[in-house]
């Protein structure tokens, strides 16, 4: 039988583990073909584990092995040469970009008045600066076929202030500001533009930024705000049964919306 996005292309950055795994391989199983980006490097800040090109090259078979094809591009959403190559080898392979999903972004714990040039820069160059650059070269096709859907993965953080994490939550709102301008942007060629808020998310992310604070990831989930249901977290399938609604043709009114994923910790 086949999938609902059978026929379809998604781009999906932060792609080699954590959400952006959880959401090519549902979106996989639904018939779509993937291209999936993801730096697959260690890089100096925040310091703890990114996926690597094993991760990324084992997406590819996994990918494969549900029916589906795919490409993977090692590539800084930071890089525009890295990101103009990639969406030009997928049009060419693909023939078009259905679905992007601007997933790829950093966490890391600081005051504000404590942090380096350095960890700010890298803060906004990659969660907010990122997308851009992406869609700036997938929009494009998109605009050409007439259809798309754009799905930014912002945050809670998009809401709210939040302790130590002042680059972050800046970032994050400045992407649900860029997901509203380009939702009126792209409204005439047939686009949808929404962002994603998850609460936090079991990934290694999430187990990284925990061994920076020297903790247990479910010493910082007691620690936070909480969720509203009993839960330290959601886990990454969560995050891709979102974006698999999102992305279909039932959620085909909703654009520069902003869909909540946080267990009700916003009701707090």
């Amino acid at each position: 039988m086949a999938g609902q996005f059978e026929g379809k292309v998604a781009f999906i950055t932060g792609a080699a583990h954590g959400q952006g795994r959880a959401v090519s391989l549902a979106l996989a199983a639904e018939g779509a073909r993937i291209v999936g980006y993801d730096i697959a490097r260690q890089i100096s800040y925040p310091g703890y584990k990114v996926g690597t090109s094993e991760d990324l090259h084992a997406l590819k078979e996994e990918v494969k092995a549900k029916g589906s094809d795919a490409l993977v591009f090692s590539g800084d959403v930071r890089d525009d040469s890295a990101i103009s190559k990639a969406v030009a080898d997928s049009v060419a392979r693909f023939g078009r970009i259905d679905v992007l999903f601007n997933n790829a972004g950093i966490c890391f714990y600081g005051k504000s008045h404590e942090l380096t040039e350095e960890a700010w820069d890298a803060m906004l160059d990659i969660n907010l600066k990122g997308p851009w650059l992406i869609g700036r070269r997938v929009i494009p096709v998109m605009i050409q076929q007439r259809s798309g859907v754009i799905i930014n993965n912002a945050s809670i953080a998009s809401f709210r202030g939040m302790n130590r994490l002042s680059h972050y939550a800046a970032s994050k709102w400045g992407l649900t500001g860029l997901t509203k301008s380009w939702a009126i942007e792209l409204a005439p060629y047939g686009i949808r533009v929404i962002s994603i808020h998850p609460t936090g998310v079991n990934t290694p992310m999430n187990d990284g930024l925990a061994a920076l604070e020297g903790k247990t990831p479910q010493e910082i989930a007691e620690t936070s705000a909480g969720n509203l249901l009993p839960v330290p977290w959601i886990e990454p399938e969560d995050v891709a049964n979102a974006v698999l609604y999102l992305a279909s043709d039932k959620a085909r009114f909703v654009t520069g919306s902003q869909f909540v994923i946080d267990a009700g910790l916003l009701t707090r």
